[in-house]
């Protein structure tokens, strides 16, 4: 699930794509480990959210509340670090072939979709921490760290108003990964244009050569 975009301009994208080879056309390591590591941490904690909403009250339930409370922070975190690098290190062009045959609105859509989910990494954990401030719970970092309450405890407005923005906020996040899912998977399985490779490690032959 990538969450890069490309910050050339659409003129730059009909462009031919580099012809240095597909190693050029590749995200670098550190890019790969944050969207992977991102990418696993998130379906586990939206798996973990919708899970334990059911639960009755129980040390059970209160531990993966724990849980999802942690990875939300530690999610939050790893996303402006992804966001800070991905400033800093611009993303390789598009292969040739997917730049010449991607119309200009599904270009828009690439690059509105990216920054949707950037927007929503930070917003559902950002969402996530408030609630659990205004209920009265502050959020303790594995257990370990605690950290300031994001707003001021007021039970009425967390459940009326913090509540639903962190779980459709969470939702719309989930719907958005599965459309940039399906795509990626179009492009690889029916497009055959190379769009996977660009965040999938390279194999050992191809990068040692």
């Amino acid at each position: 699930m990538s969450i890069d975009t490309p910050s050339h301009s659409a003129a730059m994208a009909d462009a031919p794509a580099d012809p240095r080879g597909l190693r050029e056309l590749r995200y670098g390591p550190v890019a790969m480990a944050l969207h992977w590591l991102l990418a696993a941490m998130i379906v586990g904690s939206l798996g973990v959210g919708l899970y334990m909403t059911g639960l009755p009250l129980s040390p059970a339930r209160i531990k993966l509340y724990n849980w999802h409370k942690w990875a939300g922070v530690t999610i939050l975190l790893l996303s402006a670090v992804r966001l800070l690098w991905r400033l800093r290190h611009p993303p390789p062009p598009l292969p040739a072939e997917a730049a010449a045959a991607m119309p200009r609105w599904q270009r828009s859509g690439y690059r509105a979709s990216h920054a949707l989910m950037y927007l929503l990494f930070l917003a559902v954990p950002l969402f996530g921490w408030a609630y659990s401030s205004a209920l009265g719970f502050p959020v303790v970092w594995f257990g370990v760290l605690p950290l300031p309450d994001f707003v001021p405890v007021d039970k009425e407005w967390a459940e009326a108003v913090l509540k639903p923005l962190h779980k459709g906020s969470a939702l719309t996040l989930a719907a958005v990964a599965l459309l940039h899912v399906a795509a990626v998977l179009k492009h690889h399985w029916i497009d055959r244009d190379g769009i996977l490779k660009r965040m999938w490690p390279a194999p050992r032959k191809e990068s040692a050569g």
